[in-house]
């Protein structure tokens, strides 16, 4: 699997944690080994330009997901197929204030918002309430199994 981080960012993160957690969602997700993703970290200047190119909504946002070739999970039998899943893009000044907010590190904000974009390059939305319990479930078994797992290698 090909995980490849760029920090365009001032703010130093610990990529190796980013791409760990990366590494646990797409196998969990059963993402085909040869599936390509991109994370990249950028300052809240870039992000405002993002979030208003692409979204036309003003200001700096946490995350932002591009889909490539729309790959969705797959199963134990039959994982996706290999393709480029997209590029999310994450602001760590953003992610650090809701990390302040929530009471908990910027490495924890970090990995939930990289597990939320991984999940909306996977198709997954939170639009409507059936789809957001559906997603955050997820999220949330993503983070606390990829937790044990850096506590219990």
């Amino acid at each position: 699997m090909s995980i490849e981080i760029n920090n365009e960012s001032a703010v130093p993160v610990d990529e190796a944690a980013l791409q760990r957690l990366a590494s646990y969602a797409l196998d969990v997700m059963h993402v085909h080994p040869d599936a390509d993703l991109a994370i990249v970290l950028v300052d809240e200047g870039a992000m405002e330009q993002l979030h208003v190119q692409w979204m036309d909504e003003p200001g700096p946002t946490d995350v932002l997901s591009f889909p490539m070739d729309e790959l969705r999970p797959g199963t134990e039998d039959e994982p996706t197929p290999a393709g480029l899943l997209g590029d999310i893009v994450l602001c760590p000044q953003v992610a650090i204030a809701q990390a302040e907010t929530a009471g908990h590190s910027p490495l924890d904000e970090m990995l939930l918002l990289t597990a939320h974009g991984i999940l909306h390059l996977l198709g997954f939305d939170h639009a409507e309430p059936d789809e957001e319990r559906e997603m955050f479930a997820i999220q949330r078994d993503i983070l606390i199994g990829n937790a044990m797992r850096e506590r219990h290698p």
